[in-house]
């Protein structure tokens, strides 16, 4: 088949490529010339474990290209962002904008499937209506549907394929039809739906790990207050057989975890309580970390701190919805001068131990796994003071101790 693909991002790029891989004809479409001109160059714009090399291949195959417009295709895959707003709404523009794009171009017995992550009630009451312009009958002459994707930055091609998926249809041909055209690659279980369940099932997922990990935050609160160290507790508690208590840290970051609930409690609001109060929860925790840090540095005159870590998960230079940057920028906003490092961030990678000169505390924001053996002695030389604050429990404390620093941990 020829699939046209709608957004380059960390979704669509490897989708188009995994496509591309199994024996179809990919078209992959952006707005960003430098993502497009990248891809037919057999090279990419963000990082990717193996994305790279595999991009390469099937574009020196002539299966994969990039261009600024869509074409006719027998499938339309929707990849675009839905970012949130300061509202805490849905940001549907780029989904809206991607229906309206392809609407030229779409003829009888195409699919038209939306992988991005959406409200529910998005491909029945915002692209219907779009696609109904066709001219054609839809779930008899249009197939339509919400296909959401399950991967994980790092593992995405891996997952792509070993995944299961749901196919969710505006009925059950259109179902039917996206779970063939995803078994070209997927070898996990397909299960169909319908497209409303599909949307759901998706903020459901992240959602249900939201609300865990607002309850590790809460419980890393609560055993502060009772001189209790969390990390022990929870270790203790995953002992048992049907408990999975996840880890607390400096917040919930990412395009999923931190706004996905979102999307149920605006449809829901005086229902979705819970997912309410937990989405509250993590927003809080850096401004819970940045009090612990005010009153570590109070005697101090003219603080700085050096931050480790700004991406929103290990080892991935994503930095979307990070908790840490937001907590960086708290501490900026209330007087602390702020140094920054990050080796998956360009503008901050380098020399760990100078980007500590002159700070008065160090905070460990992201488990990179180089931050798990750090140059101790040379950060500590280079630095104004000997805090070191741990909001992962990842760092080699008995390594930073020997050093000479004060360590403190979150939940500790």
């Amino acid at each position: 088949m020829k699939i046209c693909v709608i957004g380059l991002g960390y979704i669509g790029l490897p989708t188009s490529a995994m496509f591309a891989a199994h024996g179809h004809n990919v078209l992959g479409v952006d707005k960003n010339p430098a993502v497009i001109e990248a891809l037919n160059q057999g090279s990419i714009i963000i990082e990717e474990a193996n994305l790279d090399s595999f991009v390469k291949d099937v574009v020196e195959k002539g299966t994969l290209r990039g261009a600024m417009e869509p074409e006719e295709a027998d499938a339309f895959i929707i990849a675009v962002p839905t970012p949130i707003t300061e509202e805490k709404k849905a940001d549907m523009r780029y989904v809206q904008a991607a229906t309206e794009m392809i609407l030229p171009y779409i003829r009888k017995g195409n699919l038209v499937i939306l992988e991005s992550t959406s409200p529910v009630g998005t491909v029945e009451q915002l692209m219907l209506p779009i696609l109904e312009k066709s001219g054609l009958k839809m779930g008899e002459e249009l197939f339509v549907g919400h296909s959401p994707e399950r991967v994980i930055p790092g593992q995405i091609l891996y997952e792509l394929v070993h995944n299961s998926r749901i196919a969710g249809g505006i009925n059950a041909i259109s179902a039917q039809k996206i779970a063939e055209l995803y078994r070209s690659f997927v070898e996990g279980e397909i299960y169909q739906c319908d497209a409303r369940t599909a949307e759901l099932c998706k903020l459901t997922e992240n959602t249900f790990r939201d609300i865990n990990i607002a309850f590790a935050n809460e419980l890393a609160q609560i055993c502060e207050n009772l001189d209790i160290d969390v990390w022990q507790v929870i270790q203790l508690c995953n002992k048992h057989p049907r408990v999975n208590i996840h880890q607390p840290g400096p917040g919930v970051g990412g395009h999923c975890i931190a706004v996905d609930p979102w999307f149920i409690i605006e449809k829901q609001p005086d229902t979705a309580k819970l997912i309410h109060q937990a989405r509250l929860i993590n927003d809080y925790m850096p401004e819970y970390v940045a009090a612990h840090i005010y009153e570590l540095l109070e005697d101090v005159e003219q603080p700085q701190v050096t931050i480790l870590g700004l991406t929103y998960k290990p080892d991935v230079d994503d930095i979307r919805e990070s908790p840490v940057l937001k907590l960086a920028a708290l501490l900026e906003k209330n007087g602390v001068a702020v140094k920054r490092h990050d080796p998956f961030v360009k503008a901050y990678q380098g020399d760990v131990a100078e980007a500590c000169a002159g700070s008065h505390l160090v905070l460990l924001g992201v488990h990179h796994q180089q931050y798990k053996a750090l140059p101790a002695k040379e950060m500590l030389a280079a630095m104004a003071g000997k805090l070191f604050y741990d909001t992962r429990n990842f760092a080699d404390e008995p390594s930073l101790t020997e050093a000479g620093f004060e360590v403190y941990s979150l939940g500790r």
